[in-house]
């Protein structure tokens, strides 16, 4: 008879929790905008958060609302954003996007300051002392970048650099928000014009091959030598403006310490 009361009371209970769960559910509905579920749909799901929005769901409300561009996603790539165009009403300009390490200072190249016995980020090294290597620019090489990219797309090289799946990267930015040097960097992966594969922007040039062999050397040769104006040293750094640059790799050819290269050889 126990079993049978508690059984009866189970069932009246389960019976009353499903009755307020759907009479809560009616009373705290919140309507759905049906553009937000659209967008939504569009979307890979990967809330990796290289949009700068709390989620998929976050981006999509606010693509709604005209506070994202369509072409926010980077992981959702080219036809996510022409998908995401469409229910908006308006064009995509989208490119692919993928990372590329400005920084050859490898172990064969840059002189280290020192065995470094703290906790093993690049972040902790650069609070501690200024990045592990003299050329105070460098990749520390410590692999943070690799711990926040959620698509594999990052490995450790062996020389101890990090090295960029192009297939696999999306270009969302994590890694270049997480490098406390800023030597990693987003380009389309569509261009077709040369960049600097170096982020030292000191201005004390005798020292910089002492630092780092692979250093820019801030000679301005590349500058210079271009007949189209499309290169601009800014801190020391050559900058190529992609409107003006025809290609013609004179630059490259001509640098001393083969700084600037075309990264994506499929463009090259």
């Amino acid at each position: 008879m126990t079993i049978l009361w508690t059984a009866v009371v189970a069932l009246i209970v389960a019976f009353l929790l499903g009755f307020l769960l759907g009479a809560f559910k009616k009373i705290f509905h919140v309507e759905v905008d049906p553009t937000v579920q659209m967008i939504r749909d569009c979307l890979p799901g990967a809330n990796c958060g290289g949009c700068g929005f709390p989620g998929c769901d976050g981006f999509a409300a606010a693509v709604a609302k005209k506070e994202a561009p369509v072409d926010g996603c980077s992981a959702g790539g080219v036809e996510t954003a022409k998908n995401i165009a469409t229910v908006m009403g308006v064009t995509s300009n989208a490119r692919p996007k993928a990372a590329v390490v400005s920084c050859r200072g490898d172990c064969d190249a840059a002189v280290v300051k020192g065995e470094f016995v703290g906790i093993q980020t690049c972040s902790a090294a650069k609070a501690a002392i200024n990045g592990t290597k003299v050329c105070n620019f460098a990749c520390i090489g410590f692999g943070d970048c690799i711990n926040v990219c959620k698509f594999d797309a990052i490995t450790l090289g062996e020389k101890g650099l990090p090295v960029v799946n192009t297939e696999k990267c999306t270009g969302c930015g994590a890694c270049s928000r997480k490098c406390p040097q800023g030597v990693i960097q987003i380009f389309p992966s569509d261009i077709t014009h040369p960049v600097a594969l170096c982020s030292n922007r000191s201005e004390n040039k005798p020292a910089l091959l002492k630092q780092c062999k692979n250093a820019c050397i801030k000679c301005g040769k590349c500058e210079k030598s271009c007949e189209q104006g499309a290169i601009v040293l800014q801190k020391g750094i050559p900058v190529v403006d992609e409107a003006k640059c025809d290609g013609c790799k004179k630059c490259v050819e001509g640098c001393p310490t083969k700084v600037l290269a075309f990264v994506f050889k499929e463009n090259a």
